[in-house]
């Protein structure tokens, strides 16, 4: 069982930037990879970013430049770095974690982030 808990969303500037925090908990050492989706309105779950075991990463086509995935493996954390936030960016944004050999996926509770003038 691995557990996930976020943190930093909240009310965000167009034309901001924010840092989410992703905390792992449990049983750490199986994961494979982390990321980030995030679902708006109305919308499917989408894929933002991925960080792997290794310290690859992957980011979605329509989000490249813009986000910025990164790890502490010393704080068990997981961020993700988002900048030039438009509207269109407000959404409840989750954490998974993916484990090792069964691939199977725990997500955290999620974060709203919403941006507004």
């Amino acid at each position: 069982q691995v557990q996930l808990v976020e943190s930093g969303g909240g009310l965000v500037q167009p034309g901001g930037s924010l840092r989410l925090s992703c905390v792992a908990s449990g049983n750490i050492i199986s994961i494979g990879s982390m990321a980030w989706y995030r679902q708006g309105p109305d919308k499917q779950r989408e894929l933002l970013a991925t960080i792997y075991v290794n310290g690859n990463t992957n980011y979605a086509d329509s989000m490249k430049g813009r986000l910025a995935i990164s790890r502490d493996t010393a704080k068990n954390t997981m961020y993700l770095q988002m900048t030039s936030m438009t509207p269109e960016d407000s959404a409840v944004y989750f954490c998974n974690a993916r484990v090792r050999p069964s691939g199977i996926a725990y997500w955290g509770q999620g974060t709203q982030v919403t941006v507004s003038s």
